[in-house]
């Protein structure tokens, strides 16, 4: 079948906004990498191009020419299946291809698959475009948030723009939602929706009776855990996460910045005052879990949190979730490459849930299974109670 007009505008969408996420930076930007987790603008770029190259172009378009041979080499990111990579902390070394070269790889790519889909495409390949265009969408969020590590970590602490917001405020107040015990109904059923995966195996689960609050942790009750030395006292955390406290001397969310006995938080419009009303942002796991152990309270399970969604504002934070992140019953991935998408990381990692204020238009929904492992704080991750 003839790709859809839908699909095609979705496709040249997505395109766009990754580019549109760049417009701000400067040329030099775009090279940084200061930790092995964030990756330089200009590899994010080559990367959401080189998957439509890989997986769809060099395999099914008759004739297609490559655009540059070691391109594949360049950018891919973990495919073991396609073959070998630059290592993931070399990345910054790359200063070679240039900003101008990625940039007439994008277009290229772009075009030549816009071309491709005027022609008759299968329903597996379609699918393929679809986990293409999501996968884009990933990496717009991730390219947001690398973005602000790689400013926030400047000593300039230079803004992105004036009209990122980051710090939307939860106007109402904090209630406790009741939930019943019984059986819920857990992952993605919806067939005409796009969905990984990961959200596959519809499942039931049997809940014990919870409560569940209907509004994120802010940076006023975040700091309160601190002014009482949450960070201070190792009775709160795991063991691992005291260490992780000690060895990393962390007294604070990331971002967050005493300067004369006031906090501060570097956001993308700068340096500025907490934002005492907003949802904290940019903690871990460890730190999710320890301020729910100093409010008498925990984080809750995946499925608490999927199973109450309806009843509460979600999609500013990721949230954090006790639930380890583990197959669905029946989870089945993929032949080759694109079986490594999300199988292979089901190990050492966490659920979050929702969503955040960096996530892509049409791109979350209620079963969608983000993970990180327990130590990382680049993105925009907070924690909702549950008791």
């Amino acid at each position: 079948m003839i790709a859809t007009e839908t699909l095609v505008s979705l496709f040249l969408e997505t395109r766009q906004h990754t580019e549109n996420i760049c417009k701000p930076l400067e040329i030099e930007d775009y090279v940084v990498q200061p930790i092995v987790d964030v990756s330089p603008p200009k590899w994010h770029l080559g990367h959401t191009t080189w998957f439509f190259e890989e997986f769809i172009l060099k395999p099914h378009k008759p004739g297609y020419q490559l655009f540059h041979e070691d391109f594949a080499f360049v950018f891919n990111s973990y495919y073991e299946n396609v073959g070998k990579r630059v290592i993931r902390n070399d990345r910054g070394n790359l200063s070679r291809p240039g900003v101008a070269k990625v940039y007439d790889y994008r277009l290229y790519v772009t075009n030549e698959l816009k071309d491709f889909l005027f022609e008759e495409i299968s329903s597996e390949l379609e699918e393929i475009l679809l986990i293409g265009i999501h996968h884009e969408k990933q990496h717009q969020e991730l390219l947001t948030t690398d973005i602000k590590y790689i400013l926030g970590n400047n000593p300039l602490l230079p803004k992105y723009n004036d009209s990122f917001l980051e710090n939307p405020v939860q106007e109402f107040k904090q209630k406790w939602i009741l939930m019943v015990e019984g059986i819920y109904e857990i992952g993605h059923h919806n067939p005409e929706e796009f969905c990984y995966d990961n959200e596959l195996g519809r499942h039931k689960v049997y809940l014990q009776g919870y409560k569940i609050s209907n509004k994120l942790v802010t940076n006023a009750e975040y700091l309160e855990f601190i002014n009482a030395g949450g960070y201070k006292d190792f009775n709160l955390w795991h063991a691992e996460g005291w260490d992780w406290v000690k060895t990393n001397n962390i007294s604070a969310p990331m971002y967050w910045h005493n300067i004369d006995g006031q906090w501060y938080q570097y956001t993308m419009q700068g340096l500025q005052k907490i934002n005492l009303d907003a949802a904290v942002s940019h903690i871990s796991y460890y730190e999710a879990f320890a301020f729910a152990q100093w409010k008498d309270c925990r984080l809750p399970t995946e499925f608490e949190w999927e199973a109450a969604q309806k009843n509460f504002e979600w999609g500013s934070r990721w949230e954090w979730t006790e639930s380890a992140y583990l197959p669905y019953p029946d989870y089945t991935k993929a032949p080759g490459a694109i079986g490594e998408y999300n199988g292979k990381f089901m190990v050492n990692q966490k659920v979050l849930r929702g969503g955040s204020v960096a996530t892509s238009p049409k791109h979350t929904r209620p079963t969608y299974r983000n993970f990180f492992q327990t130590n990382l704080r680049w993105q925009f991750t907070g924690l909702r109670l549950a008791k």
